[in-house]
């Protein structure tokens, strides 16, 4: 199963205020300094796997085939495994704790996994909290070389992969409540909800009136297909480029006005 890139991406939960982001960059062109990186993302929330699942879920197809470096990594340094995931258009590399999955079947499907085991294809010391530069980046590179997914370490039976709970999603008549996925730069909010699940509801229809709660915060909003459906200030129902539901305020930032703060609360909408 030998296989060469041209490029790897990376998306972290590391911020950029530090040097970790760097250090993986680092590690990866002194080993393979052809290779191209594409930073998806460093701003995943900390300890976030589930946002960073969904970002890189979202962005892959649209990305060159690669081998994908994912870090949101609040197991590093315990029993959990790291893993290399072989799909139909690239690789993914990083922790078994969820991350990978959901990208994984966005690129077409696992094909093969296997267990990061290989001292040969890592940093000669590796610290128990930063496995992102000493395990991870190591292996990607290689992988850009062609170094072969099974020189890395045992098959490991997909079955087996961890799995993240799956999002709630309740559909009912002129109702719909979804736990959300993300908010986004612009106060977005992104819902688990999909165009299929508010068709469902028969709350999509462009121009009706919906309220909005997410814990104590309601507003009122209009459902949309652009942010100029409604009035600056105002709140809007959309489906997103993504195919989610989603919440928006034309010119200002819906988790402000709904207080979304903790992680995946959820939001209902009903006539």
């Amino acid at each position: 199963m030998r296989m060469a890139f041209d490029w790897v991406s990376l998306t972290t939960d590391y911020g950029l205020a530090d040097g970790f982001v760097a250090a993986c960059r680092g590690v990866i062109a002194q080993k393979a300094p052809k290779a191209q990186v594409i930073d998806v993302s460093h701003a995943v929330p900390p300890q976030d796997v589930r946002r960073g699942a969904t970002i890189l879920a979202q962005v892959v197809p649209y990305l060159p085939p690669a081998v994908h470096i994912a870090v949101v990594d609040p197991g590093v340094g315990t029993a959990r495994l790291g893993i290399l995931v072989v799909t139909e258009e690239g690789v993914l590399v990083g922790p078994d704790n969820g991350l990978l999955v959901p990208a994984a079947g966005a690129l077409g499907g696992i094909q093969g996994v296997y267990e990061l085991a290989s001292e040969e294809y890592r940093l000669p010391t590796v610290s128990h909290t930063f496995h992102g530069r000493d395990i991870f980046a190591p292996a990607a590179a290689y992988l850009t070389l062609g170094v072969e997914p099974a020189d890395f370490g045992p098959e490991i039976d997909p079955a087996t992969l961890v799995q993240l709970p799956e999002p709630k999603v309740v559909v009912g008549s002129q109702r719909l409540q979804s736990e959300v996925l993300s908010v986004d730069h612009f106060g977005n909010i992104q819902l688990a909800a999909q165009v299929r699940d508010i068709i469902a509801t028969g709350l999509l229809l462009p121009g009706a009136s919906v309220h909005v709660q997410i814990g104590m915060h309601t507003i009122d909003a209009t459902i949309g297909r652009t942010f100029d459906d409604v009035e600056p200030g105002e709140a809007l129902v959309y489906v997103d480029s993504a195919g989610h539901v989603a919440i928006a305020v034309n010119q200002g930032f819906a988790s402000s006005l709904l207080m979304v703060g903790q992680r995946n609360p959820i939001a209902e909408i009903r006539r």
